[in-house]
């Protein structure tokens, strides 16, 4: 007989790059758009070019590559768009860097040769995380990869400009932004991220112009009151309603501003009067138009302070100022006192320095009219949003929108096409370079030096990828994208916005459905960063422990709307799985003979064996197929995990053996080919998460043709599904499983047979277990098995017992267990516990520990505590129960 023979071990450090040339030189990733196949499509989030893969990059793109694998195999025609991103900002703090050890600076090299030394470092850097992707497994169709500052992304983004513009959506205009002094850029309102600060309130005097007194204002950022022009208080605040009208003076500067009164103000808040800096706040600058204040700038855009801050201050950084200020207010009087305080500072989400509230004169996208469209699109069901509860938060931000900061004073990114006539001011927007103003004809035109905010042109990802404007086969046939899988935090920043763009661009929605995804923490539920020391690196852990050990982790653990804790330990524990996938792989193959085809399975073969996992085999594919459809990983992963390991190899594998290697040779062909469909059938559900394994096991499979990415997922064959012979089996598995506890309880050695007696109600569970007996026997190491009827007679007095639903087990322990030697056991195994139980509970009675441990160290204790006093009282019951025996 000829067999297939597997190494001992899988090598998936050969195997992986072996088979991810073989799918791309064959084409398997590539989407044809003239098949008849119905069509599933998703666009990758696009990863900045500077970017090296991170844990949340490859959770992403594992699931997307499940569903696309998942989708093949059901027989779609699936395109998976692959793409990096520009990242303006990132990319060209980047080479800034790198010029910074030459000792140059961009505005040395000029605009023109340093775009050319980025778009040098993008052909040398780009492509480190597309090459990191394929490691992952991503079966992208690499053909057709798109990056947003390609030639044909560039024109489309233009375009969108132009349109935008001409149709009132996008105008110029002088406008509070925020800054970041680090960047030298404007950034919109959610690239600001709020960190919570330790800092201080500072009670300044003001003194009131006619010397009846003064009025004390608090402030976190004492720099920017160089820049007050009013004093605002509450119409109804009684405290101050004497001097609304009147004017204070400044202090350190001198100038006269006027006290107002506003409803804005918040009486409880501070001291209920209100320092109004309508240059360098966004509820300042609102106020200061509503009553004509005078706006003055006092912090520049590089963070230092103006000419307008005065000589003694001019030309510090803006937190060198504040210490002079307080310094000196305190110095002249004016500084009544200092309070702790924490409050919440806005950082650039790029370089994490703190952004400032700036006047300035930016480009801006009018949103309202887009995200009004947009909610709509979500709220009749046309985009479905997984899970249900980000819904709320996409429709509180479309609902709240402001209008949208695109531009940013950077060289790298989509450079604004306007320019600006010198002779008339008028302002010229066109989708190619103009020579004259298109008011007056002049020449004197130049052009915006700002670029597009990169969140800009990776809005328009989902159709612009696709070939629009050009009217492509690709973007007829798969516009809109079937899902979008995304984190929730660009839900706002990337998703909004592309919902926006593809109603008002396409006239439908960018895609079906969204898939939120959780975060990846560390195994406390920490989020993972540089600073804590508690980063997995997951091309560490795929070099490690192999890509099919590390996906499967993370398919296991994507529960929808809960975050991943993570560990080396875990992605470690399924590397397991793996080989548990390939040594019963090998014992099938080796017990297969090559010589023959495979037998055709009977529909209802007699053995019991092979209906009831044929019978599981049909609820598993109704689940997985279930599980994927709803974006359900986790339940994926558990349901194949849970029935190959604990069905299909601790039952079914080990009850075949006698077949497989006994004389009757219809049962060994039969056993031969049941095996071999259902691993076949495990296999296929299996690729979509371990796509490596599957694909080296399954090129062994006899009768299989061609890649299992070419196979056709398992179908419900309603005609195997057994309830009966599932029903049975449980009785049999009971019975095995209860044996094997009193065992392991009683500490009767491994090797040691056991004689049994078997208790039951009905006529048909007698005639199971005369059948199938042998099967206890050989999987409970039984020797004696008598099979009685409760009706016949009392139980055994010496034996521990296993009552199952419908069956009484008892093992007789005469003459296989030493009693005296047990109960000396059992004594020194529960004194031991005690000892452990008693250290631990004066822990968990200690006020100190308590009070400043950890709350996931107090959890594990108490968990500990828990777990062995269940252990504790289990070895009583045994104690008590051995005892019992030695008095008869």
């Amino acid at each position: 007989m000829g067999s297939v023979n597997l190494p001992k071990a899988y090598d998936f450090k050969e195997v992986e790059p072996k088979w991810y040339s073989f799918w791309e030189e064959q084409g398997f990733f590539h989407a044809d758009v003239n098949s008849d196949k119905p069509s599933f499509s998703i666009v990758i989030p696009p990863p900045n070019v500077t970017g090296q893969l991170h844990m949340g990059h490859a959770l992403n793109n594992t699931l997307q590559d499940i569903l696309c694998r998942y989708k093949r195999l059901k027989g779609f025609e699936v395109l998976w768009v692959p793409g990096t991103d520009h990242a303006g900002i990132a990319t060209q703090n980047v080479v800034e860097r790198e010029l910074a050890k030459e000792g140059k600076t961009r505005h040395e090299l000029g605009r023109e040769a340093f775009i050319e030394r980025v778009w040098t470092w993008k052909e040398k850097y780009g492509n480190i995380i597309i090459n990191q992707l394929k490691r992952l497994g991503a079966s992208c169709d690499w053909e057709r990869q798109r990056f947003t500052m390609d030639e044909g992304l560039s024109r489309a983004v233009r375009q969108v400009f132009v349109r935008l513009y001409r149709e009132g959506l996008i105008y110029r205009g002088e406008r509070m932004i925020n800054w970041c002094p680090r960047c030298h850029t404007a950034l919109a309102n959610i690239e600001v991220e709020g960190e919570e600060r330790e800092g201080a309130f500072y009670y300044i005097k003001y003194p009131l112009e006619d010397n009846s007194g003064h009025v004390v204002v608090a402030t976190t950022r004492p720099e920017t009151m160089l820049g007050d022009t009013a004093v605002a208080v509450h119409p109804e605040d009684e405290r101050y309603r004497h001097i609304v009208g009147k004017y204070c003076i400044l202090p350190l500067v001198g100038r006269r501003i006027p006290i107002i009164a506003d409803a804005y103000v918040d009486r409880e808040f501070g001291t209920g009067a209100l320092k109004i800096t309508p240059a360098h706040d966004f509820n300042d600058f609102e106020i200061g138009q509503k009553h004509g204040l005078e706006v003055v700038q006092v912090i520049g855009p590089d963070g230092k302070m103006t000419d307008d801050a005065g000589d003694e201050y001019v030309g510090l950084d803006r937190y060198e100022c504040r210490q002079k200020i307080v310094e000196d207010l305190e110095r002249k009087g004016f500084l009544e006192k200092i309070e702790p305080y924490v409050h919440r500072v806005g950082h650039c989400y790029r370089c994490k320095s703190a952004v400032e509230p700036m006047i300035s004169m930016q480009w801006f996208v009018k949103t309202k009219p887009l995200a009004e469209k947009a909610v709509e699109a979500v709220r009749r069901g046309r985009t479905r949003i997984v899970p249900e509860k980000w819904e709320k938060d996409y429709f509180n931000w479309l609902e709240n929108i402001e209008d949208w900061c695109i531009s940013r004073q950077i060289w790298w990114g989509h450079r604004i096409p306007a320019w600006y006539c010198d002779s008339c001011g008028a302002i010229t927007v066109d989708e190619k370079d103009p020579d004259v103003c298109e008011s007056c004809g002049s020449s004197q035109i130049r052009r915006d030096p700002d670029v597009l905010d990169t969140w800009f042109s990776s809005a328009l990802w989902p159709f612009t990828t696709l070939g629009w404007p050009e009217e492509t086969p690709e973007l007829k046939r798969f516009y809109p994208t079937s899902v979008l899988v995304t984190g929730f935090d660009i839900l706002f920043f990337w998703v909004a916005r592309m919902m926006m763009m593809g109603i008002h661009f396409m006239k439908d929605v960018p895609f079906y459905d969204v898939y939120v995804h959780a975060l990846v923490r560390d195994a406390q539920g920490q989020k993972m960063s540089k600073s804590k020391g508690n980063v997995i690196d997951p091309l560490v852990m795929m070099e490690n422990y192999g890509t099919d050990a590390f996906r499967f982790t993370l398919a296991a653990f994507a529960v929808q709307g809960r975050d991943i804790r993570l560990s080396e330990e875990r992605i470690e524990g399924y590397r397991h799985f793996v080989n548990k996938i390939w040594n019963a792989s090998r014992l099938v193959l080796m017990n297969l003979d090559t010589s023959e085809t495979l037998m055709d399975l009977p529909e209802k073969p007699e053995n019991l064996v092979h209906r009831w996992i044929l019978s599981r085999l049909q609820s598993v594919v109704e689940e997985v197929d279930k599980a994927l459809e709803s974006y359900h990983f986790n339940e994926h992963a558990g349901v194949l995990y849970q029935f190959f390991w604990h069905e299909y190899c601790d039952w079914y594998l080990e009850m075949i053996k006698p077949d497989l290697y006994g004389d009757d040779e219809y049962r060994k062909r039969l056993a031969q080919a049941v095996s071999a469909r259902v691993l076949e059938k495990v296999l296929v559900m299996l690729h979509p998460i371990m796509p490596f394994v599957t694909e080296e096991i399954w090129q062994k499979l006899p009768q299989t043709q061609g890649s299992i990415m070419q196979a056709q997922f398992p179908q419900v064959e309603e005609n195997r599904k057994d309830p009966i012979a599932e029903a049975q089996m449980k009785l049999l598995q009971d019975v095995i499983s209860g044996i094997r506890n009193i065992r392991g309880e009683m500490n009767i050695a491994p090797a040691a047979k056991v004689n049994v007696v078997c208790r039951y109600h009905d006529e048909e569970d007698r005639d199971l277990l005369m059948e199938y007996g042998y099967l206890i026997r050989d999987l409970a190491k039984v020797d004696g098995l008598e099979i009685v009827s409760i009706s016949e007679g009392d139980k055994p007095e010496v034996a521990a017992g296993a009552v199952t639903e419908k069956i009484e087990a008892y093992v007789l322990l005469e003459g296989v267990l030493d009693f005296e030697a047990e109960l000396k056991r059992l004594q020194k195994e529960m004194a031991k516990i005690e000892k452990e139980l008693e250290l631990s509970k004066r822990k968990l009675h200690n006020e100190d520990f308590l009070s400043k441990a950890p709350k996931e160290i107090i959890d594990k204790e108490r968990e500990k505590a828990e777990r062995l006093t269940a252990k504790f009282k289990k070895l009583r019951e045994h104690f008590e129960q051995i005892s019992g025996y030695v008095d008869r």
